[in-house]
């Protein structure tokens, strides 16, 4: 392992599941380092007790059995006479039976200790001071493996091991349509057609978003549509703190603000405050704070015109609290369709301080022998990696990796009402939290008629657990070396549930393996800032694979990745129902049979279609509005 503060080099969380997902054991290790603990490489942990100790046994002991007082094969270790030898040294030789007993109960004690020790995070090598929140470290008592679909996973084992140094036969590594190449980002073009900014403001739009950085991304861009609407100027959006996310951060912590402003300064007027003499007027009092209770989701243009221009020409300010997805996407005119788009794909620039370790997260993880694409100067500006020689790529590891947004998190488990296969004691566990967390959900249940966690599964709505996702990647072919980046760092259950990815991939990687922890320490308690970290390790990686295609994180990515990706982006959207249906038949079915259905499953996801109407035009880009066919 690296020192603290050290680059790290693109490492597997583990090597050995054994030590998957284990809490911090640097104090434990600075008093073992001194017992002559060895280092292995290729685990990424600290072995106690290593060869060291039986080597010393074997020195010390053999040829005990001889008495002929000559030296024994074991050179260096003299027996002696019968009697007076042994009978000078019978001290020092109990001392050191004792000594190496001692060491060997300390390091059983110790592998005791760390399998009792379960990370509900996704790292065995979490910085001391990394982020608390995005990144728990909790104690469980220690879990059996669960595993679901463990005929399955054999299956999947030994064809990988069969085909780990044969060509690939189907390559997801690429997009399998090409006509996907022809469609360009155009959002920033300018139209004849398009209404320019009203000579007259009608006032202005104070907007304070929720959620985290994905939901808040929504509202921002949600937000310039509403003010060009309705002829308004907006406000800076700020971002309301949460229990849940418990991050100060502001628009200005994690997006450029005067490049946001430059971008869109020929659409709407943004301005960083009110003006003086609105900051005292009481907005509560007035009447024109906006929550989500006074607006319907998915609300029409209609719906601002007539309940919300009202208030803003009377006070000549409105305040919008809340804002979450309160912006339908059809019907709406086009320009103001073009102008989300331009506000997610142009406007919205990281801070430099993002760009900056976004970038060095990407070196870590791969090299690069071509110059940056469109989709990493978006994200990283200047600070988009660039040709290396190519005896530095030799020495740094892949040239490409694959991202998954695994979401297995506690919440998104206990809320779905499956089951997991975990038995009493995780139904218990599930229950126990709904019951502190999703009151409103457990009112609702009383007062409806149960649905069955199989009729759940069968429908779809079960999250994809990571043993589901490791057949799904196998199946598709993607060999046991794949270098894999895994964002977030909650999931549930710990090792008990990753240990099945992991006997298939075991290069699976984080942010927090990557990165030291004073790399780590600026984003410390900011979890929508590591969020970034996340988004764009997955939106530049070479594959983006999700397992819920409702993620507002999944759903953004895949949107940047089709608008940038020139054709080159693969995204991999497993569908969960159909999912589902093949899974019910683990027991029986053949392997070749299991990867044929879940490739056409794929490859269907896959398909170059236009935005249908309804659908989100940050996930779904492909459209006239927001981009050209060429």
């Amino acid at each position: 392992m690296g020192k603290q503060g050290s680059p790290r080099s693109a490492r597997p969380i583990l090597q050995n599941t054994n030590s998957l997902f284990r809490t911090k054991d640097y104090h434990i290790r600075s008093c073992s380092d001194s017992l002559g603990a060895s280092t292995d490489p290729s685990i990424g942990r600290r072995i106690l007790g290593g060869d060291n100790y039986w080597n010393s046994k074997v020195v010390l002991l053999h040829g005990l059995k001889d008495n002929s007082g000559k030296f024994t094969p074991c050179k260096g270790v003299y027996v002696g006479k019968k009697h007076t030898w042994f009978g000078r040294n019978v001290k020092p030789i109990a001392f050191i039976l004792v000594l190496m007993a001692s060491l060997f109960l300390l390091d059983s004690l110790m592998v005791s200790v760390f399998g009792s020790i379960n990370l509900q995070g996704s790292s065995p090598t979490i910085p001391s001071d990394a982020h608390e929140d995005d990144n728990v470290v909790s104690i469980h008592e220690e879990r059996p493996t669960v595993q679901m679909y463990g005929r399955l996973l054999k299956l999947a084992s030994m064809v990988l091991a069969e085909k780990e140094f044969k060509q690939d036969s189907l390559n997801f590594w690429n997009e399998p349509y090409h006509h996907a190449s022809k469609w360009k980002p155009c959002a920033d073009k300018k139209y004849r057609t398009t209404p320019g900014k009203p000579d007259k403001s009608n006032g202005y739009i104070m907007v304070s978003a929720n959620g985290g950085l994905n939901q808040q991304r929504v509202a921002i861009c949600n937000a310039v549509a509403v003010a060009s609407l309705l002829n308004a100027t907006l406000v800076l959006p700020k971002f309301l703190y949460s229990n849940v996310w418990k991050d100060p951060s502001q628009f200005g912590d994690i997006y450029q603000e005067d490049y946001f402003m430059r971008i869109l300064k020929d659409d709407i007027d943004i301005v960083k405050e009110l003006p003086p003499h609105l900051k005292p007027l009481d907005i509560e009092a007035m009447g024109t704070l906006i929550t989500d209770a006074d607006i319907v989701k998915e609300a029409k243009p209609d719906d601002y015109i007539t309940s919300v221009l009202p208030l803003l020409l009377q006070n000549r300010v409105v305040h919008f609290l809340g804002f979450g997805n309160r912006l339908g996407f059809d019907p709406l005119p086009p320009h103001l369709q073009r102008l989300r788009c331009k506000c997610n794909f142009h406007a919205l620039k990281f801070v430099l301080k993002i760009q900056k370790v976004g970038s060095l997260l990407i070196k870590r993880i791969k090299k690069y022998y071509a110059a940056p694409r469109q989709l990493d100067k978006q994200l990283l500006g200047d600070f988009a990696p660039g040709i290396s020689p190519k005896q530095h790529n030799i020495a740094r590891g892949p040239s490409r990796y694959l991202a998954l947004h695994l979401r297995f998190e506690e919440d998104m488990v206990a809320y779905s009402l499956c089951d997991f296969g975990g038995g009493d004691y995780e139904k218990k566990e599930l229950e126990a939290y709904r019951d502190v967390h999703f009151p409103l959900l457990i009112e609702r249940l009383k007062n409806s008629k149960p649905v069955s966690p199989v009729e759940l599964r069968k429908l779809g709505r079960c999250p994809l657990t990571p043993e589901e996702a490791a057949l799904v990647l196998a199946a598709l072919g993607f060999k046991p070396e794949t270098y894999i980046y895994l964002a977030g760092s909650q999931i549930y259950g710990g090792s008990s549930r990753m240990q099945p990815f992991t006997s298939l991939y075991p290069n699976l990687v984080t942010k927090e393996t990557l990165l030291t922890s004073s790399e780590l320490a600026p984003f410390k308690n900011f979890s929508s800032q590591l969020a970034a970290l996340d988004f764009i390790a997955c939106a530049t990686s070479d594959v983006f694979a999700m397992t819920d295609s409702g993620s507002q994180l999944s759903s953004l990515v895949s949107g940047f990745r089709t608008y940038y990706g020139d054709g080159h982006a693969p995204t991999l959207r497993p569908n969960k129902k159909r999912l589902a249906a093949i899974l019910s038949e683990n027991r029986t079915i053949g392997w070749n049979t299991f990867e044929d259905r879940v490739r056409k499953m794929i490859e269907e996801g896959q398909r170059v279609q236009l935005r249908g109407s309804g659908r989100s035009i940050y996930r779904q880009p492909r459209c006239p509005e927001c981009m050209c066919r060429s």
